[in-house]
């Protein structure tokens, strides 16, 4: 059964004329009977065969889903590409592409003999720098020592000098001698400031000596790291995706050596247009279907929304993750996602509904009215459409829940046409 537009031409409406003229006829010559019936009432039984026949739905809300469909690419939960990281001949591979690995594991190495070389040479200088600071201690201790015997020789001057000076006011030495006391004085002083300034100045040698250690410290444990870098091990736990290079290659710093993928979970990118973001939220359900197991559909969810477009495409990014416990989903497969949109709080129809009348290309559906036994009237009524999936759209305007609406017909209609209900019609509200 086809449906076509309502098309109000003359000859119609000279046919419909005719139609109730011969009615009307009809009637009074079987004694009026029929003569209180109006255009747009029900028509009598008699008739009811010759009128257009149609399929009704009652209106009603919440019936709408709005189903989304994208395709995308799988891809790794995470992805890392392991790159050399010092210059060398890569000695051995202890993996190869599809072989599951654990964080830490050891994957590659690479030829290390003039890094153990720099390393033995940085840790040569450090020792040559650690003598230089235990003999900047030693000349510190040296100058101790003398400080503390100048000191006592001061200490032991100064007594002396005390003494003569008491005998000498007594008389008892002369003056001189008691002159000469303080004198030696006076000269223990000198050399005990001459220790002091000794004792801060191989001090001073002995801190830029232990800068030197430490700064040497460092370049052996940056060449020790560097040395560590021969050994290339996993940062995650996966699977190898790609292997890059074999067994006597040559690879420089940067040089990518092979890529690993964390597999336990699979992102499906997808790009989604500015009409259709409205109907995206993280954390929204998605079903997602694989070429490769088309009988499987994959229960996920919109983790990620990218926050802006793309400037060429003007689509945006959208990352749907689903589970891969059995690490049977790979890489690269082709992904069919639908994203189960929000609930409908208004009423939907069928999309049929809407291709029963369109006039100047504005939405109209047409509703029943008077209806009795099998027999009712339409009434073209416009409406405002909403979101729209593959058989219902949204009503925004226009009806009610409860209306009843045309779904199919025989024929075509016009605002207050009477119709015959087939048996299935929905009259109930």
């Amino acid at each position: 059964m086809t449906f076509r537009p309502v098309r109000s031409s003359t000859t119609q409406r000279l046919r419909l004329a005719s139609g109730w003229s011969l009615l009307a006829a009809c009637l009074i010559g079987i004694g009026g009977c029929a003569a209180g019936h109006q255009r747009g009432g029900p028509p009598s039984a008699a008739r009811a065969e010759e009128l257009v026949a149609v399929d009704t739905e009652v209106a009603t809300v919440g019936s709408f889903e709005a189903r989304l469909t994208f395709t995308g690419t799988t891809q790794p939960l995470q992805t890392v590409v392991l790159r050399s990281r010092v210059e060398g001949q890569v000695t051995a591979l202890t993996v190869d592409a599809g072989d599951s690995i654990a964080s830490g594991e050891i994957v590659a190495r690479q030829d290390a003999d003039l890094l153990t070389v720099v390393v033995n040479q940085a840790q040569a200088e450090l020792q040559a720098r650690q003598s230089e600071v235990a003999q900047a201690q030693a000349a510190v201790s040296d100058a101790q020592t003398a400080y503390e015997s100048a000191r006592v020789q001061l200490q032991q001057a100064q007594a002396d000098a005390n003494r003569l000076t008491r005998l000498a006011a007594d008389g008892a030495v002369s003056t001189q001698t008691a002159e000469q006391a303080q004198l030696t004085v006076d000269t223990g002083q000198q050399v005990l400031q001459s220790t002091q300034e000794q004792i801060r100045t191989r001090q001073a040698a002995v801190n830029a000596a232990e800068g030197r250690v430490a700064a040497q410290q460092a370049v052996v444990a940056q060449t020790q790291e560097r040395l560590s870098f021969a050994v290339v091990r996993s940062p995650l736990s996966g699977k190898v995706i790609e292997r890059l290079v074999e067994v006597g290659d040559y690879a420089e710093s940067g040089d990518e050596l092979m890529q690993i993928g964390d597999l336990s979970s699979i992102k499906v990118l997808i790009d989604v247009s500015d009409r259709d973001l409205a109907e995206v939220t993280v954390g929204q359900p998605a079903e997602v279907r694989l070429d490769a197991f088309p009988a499987t559909a994959i229960a996920g969810r919109v983790t990620r929304i990218a926050p802006a477009a793309d400037p060429a495409s003007r689509l945006i990014p959208v990352e749907v993750t689903v589970p891969n416990d059995s690490e049977r989903i790979g890489s690269g497969l082709l992904a069919r996602v639908t994203l189960v949109g929000k609930d409908s709080d208004l009423v939907a129809i069928p999309q049929r509904a809407l291709d029963i009348a369109i006039e100047d290309a504005k939405p109209t559906v047409f509703v029943l009215t008077d209806v009795e036994g099998q027999t009712a009237t339409v009434q073209a009524r416009p409406v405002e459409i909403g979101r729209e999936n593959s058989n219902r759209v949204e009503i925004m305007s226009g009806l009610q829940a409860g209306d009843i609406i045309v779904v199919r017909s025989s024929g075509d209609l016009n605002d207050g046409q009477a119709v015959n209900l087939s048996v299935l019609s929905e009259t109930e509200k």
